[in-house]
């Protein structure tokens, strides 16, 4: 879905990178009000959802790491080939694993970057969940179920195979994160019960080019309208502030 810039500015392109379970709206339509506002500011907005995600094809258990990065790959080449200007992205919650781990191509491309509740540790929150939302999901019978049934299920419905958890073993989307210096906005809710507020506040204060935006009370995904348009207001307006003049 491309939301195409209203007006005569032009500040380049975003796009929208969404979490797990979900699809290209995220959630109860964030990344809509978030298009829609953007390209209020001159921004395109590119929105889509990923392999066995809202209408994309594939199965949710053969969902992957490795395969939601091409499939972002596959994204931002599209985006180049057809709009000019500066390249950013908004990654939510599990979103900002594959943005992370493609940030060694992406750094030369990329101009801003927003994570909103992002995973930057998948051992704590998958492996050994720490706190309630993976303890729940994740926790000693949910594995038991992974290993006799070859998938478990998210929330009640949303399978994730056996593949994807070798995945959260290897992969350090946190290391990635601090290798690259893209100038970078982290909005999380100081309340999350899903995803590590304080690994991502911790970030913040060690990465260079790093701002945070806390958002007071607000559990995973910003659980009230307020605070949902919180996180997109900072946002609009720390892209808007910051990009580069499109030529």
């Amino acid at each position: 879905m491309v939301d195409p810039p209203i007006g005569p500015v032009r500040r380049g392109v975003v796009v929208l990178v969404h979490g797990l379970t979900v699809d290209m709206d995220e959630g109860g339509g964030m990344f809509v009000r978030l298009a829609q506002q953007l390209a209020g500011v001159g921004f395109e907005v590119v929105r889509f959802s990923f392999r066995g995600h809202g209408g994309s094809g594939g199965a949710q258990r053969g969902m992957t790491i490795a395969g939601e990065c091409l499939d972002l790959q596959a994204v931002i080449e599209w985006v180049r080939r057809r709009f000019a200007g500066p390249v950013s992205i908004v990654a939510a919650s599990f979103g900002a694993v594959p943005t992370l781990l493609s940030l060694s191509w992406l750094g030369e491309i990329l101009d801003r970057l927003v994570l909103w509740n992002p995973v930057l540790d998948l051992r704590n929150t998958f492996l050994e969940p720490e706190l309630a939302w993976g303890i729940d999901n994740f926790g000693t019978t949910q594995q038991k179920t992974l290993q006799d049934k070859g998938f478990l299920l998210v929330d009640g419905q949303f399978e994730l195979g056996r593949v994807l958890f070798g995945e959260f073993a290897r992969y350090r989307p946190l290391e990635e994160f601090l290798a690259v210096d893209v100038p970078a906005l982290v909005v999380h809710g100081d309340q999350d019960t899903a995803v590590s507020y304080p690994i991502a506040a911790e970030a913040v204060t060690v990465r260079p080019n790093t701002a945070l935006h806390t958002v007071l009370g607000s559990d995973h995904g910003f659980d009230s309208r307020r605070r949902e348009n919180e996180a997109i207001s900072v946002t609009v307006n720390w892209l808007a502030g910051h990009p580069r003049p499109v030529s």
